[in-house]
């Protein structure tokens, strides 16, 4: 079949490859230990769900504006008001269907065909795909595991080229759960404003965020910045709504208006009966939002503590998100069954189909020599997952 460039050059998401394979190991009878997943394990809230029922039977089953209802953009507007400290009008907040499109929509918006796009590595495996579906070229910006796996100011800047147009920031960070201080983000800032870059702050896991670290906006940091930042969020990781696929964005008016007809000619407006139960998330009781966040800072420290545990694993404490990213270089090159496992694609395979437990080779975020482990799952499964990653791991 004569497909187009663009479909035959993309690949599908490592960490849904990862899934489906040990969902099909468990469809055979295989008891599998999913450490891949990339979503709570916990339901959406009650109130959230009776909202969504309320919605249907009130008949809001119709066509909203392509940006979303009016009530919502107005909560959005409010919460990175309260929460955030960036002042956006409602008309300046799009509705999408999940953050995941309102990331690609921001590359649509921002990138021409042959601009550079700095993307920190390692980073979320569908950040460059999107950079190319937009016609540019992602450029990598390597962060160490010794700097907490956060760029800094002179390291962008060295970065930037001519045909630089923005770079993505991701805090806290899928894989590696990096957050970054207010400092820091300041000179990040400083150059973003100073080399004419556009950035766009991926903050879906705001909420996810441990031990007195507090998140900070980048777009809360000065007029400047605030005119060149594009703030994506949503409601799939701090509410466990990611089958409601519910994002949203806030930008420079200039920005947000032909974006609105962007949205007008691809999705449409999210799921109506999703918006409604957005709303009630972000205006209702949080009390729910901050108990998931609680029990999965106790699963993060039972995890790395595990991980520690293992001679030739090293791993750090994320301060957000759901994710570990232990250090597994020292297993590479090292033979199972007559096979060397040369990379974390082969080492990941391996730990699946003899020790059924999944993971997501590093390789995938850019980052070889390391795995992602989720614990958005039960802290015995994090036992017992961490227990056959260690026992495979003793096998080579």
């Amino acid at each position: 079949m004569n497909l187009s460039e663009r479909f035959r050059a993309l690949k599908p998401s490592a960490t849904f490859a990862v899934a489906a394979r040990a969902a099909a190991l468990q469809k055979a009878g295989v008891n599998v230990l999913s450490l891949g997943a990339g979503e709570p394990d916990f339901d959406t809230p009650a109130h959230i769900k009776d909202a969504a029922k309320r919605a249907l039977d009130a008949g809001y089953t119709k066509y909203t504006a392509e940006a979303g209802i009016p009530a919502l953009r107005e909560a959005v507007a409010e919460k990175l008001a309260s929460d955030n400290g960036a002042v956006y009008d409602p008309n300046q907040v799009a509705v999408t269907v999940g953050g995941k499109f309102a990331v690609f929509a921001a590359l649509q918006g921002l990138v021409n065909p042959g601009d550079e796009v700095i993307v920190p590595s390692p980073y979320w495996v569908s950040y460059p795909p999107m950079v190319e579906l937009a016609g540019g070229r992602p450029v990598y910006l390597r962060t160490r595991e010794e700097d907490g796996f956060r760029f800094n100011a002179e390291a962008l800047d060295a970065a930037v080229t001519s045909r630089t147009r923005a770079v993505i920031l991701n805090s806290p960070s899928n894989p590696t759960g990096a957050a970054y201080g207010v400092a820091e983000l300041e000179r990040i800032a400083e150059v973003a404003c100073r080399r004419n870059l556009w950035v766009v702050t991926d903050e879906l896991y705001e909420k996810l965020i441990y031990g007195g670290v507090k998140h900070v906006c980048l777009a809360s940091l000065g007029r400047e910045i605030y005119e060149r930042t594009i703030v994506v969020n949503g409601f799939s990781k701090a509410y466990a709504m990611t089958g409601w696929r519910l994002g949203y964005m806030a930008g420079p008016r200039p920005f947000i208006e032909p974006l609105c007809a962007f949205l007008s000619q691809t999705t449409s407006n999210p799921t109506s009966i999703a918006q409604h139960a957005g709303l009630v998330a972000l205006t209702g009781p949080q009390n729910e939002l901050l108990a998931m966040r609680d029990e999965f800072e106790a699963r993060r420290d039972d995890m790395v503590n595990r991980l520690r545990g293992i001679a030739g694993v090293s791993c750090a404490t994320p301060p957000g998100a759901f994710f570990t990213f232990p250090n597994v270089s020292r297993f590479l090159g090292r033979a199972a069954g007559g096979r060397v496992l040369g990379g974390t694609i082969d080492l990941a395979a391996y730990l699946l189909e003899e020790h059924h437990v999944a993971t997501v080779p590093g390789i995938a975020f850019g980052a070889e020599g390391h795995l992602r482990l989720s614990y958005a799952t039960s802290r015995t499964a994090i036992a017992e997952g961490v227990r056959r990653l260690a026992a495979g791991l003793a096998a080579l």
